[in-house]
């Protein structure tokens, strides 16, 4: 009979701190969670500014003069 009690104490014990393992972990997982969502924010608005970008330089002739050249006056 007392092995069994200290068998059910020590499941218990066990028990309890695979508790408060598991409460750890999803703590540290949901954390992870928000920082990744973070980053997928700020890389989707890195990609719509380059796309951006990439769109007015399109629209750029490659071979222009610089907007401070005034041929006018040579």
């Amino acid at each position: 009979m007392r092995d069994s009690n200290a068998r059910l104490d020590r499941l218990e014990e066990l028990t309890f701190f695979q508790e408060e393992r598991i409460a750890a972990l999803d703590t540290a997982l949901a954390a992870q969670q928000r920082q990744l969502d973070k980053v997928e924010r700020e890389l989707a608005m890195a990609l719509a500014s380059i796309r951006r970008l990439r769109d007015q330089l399109r629209d750029v002739p490659e071979n222009t003069l610089p907007p401070h050249y005034m041929p006018e006056r040579w």
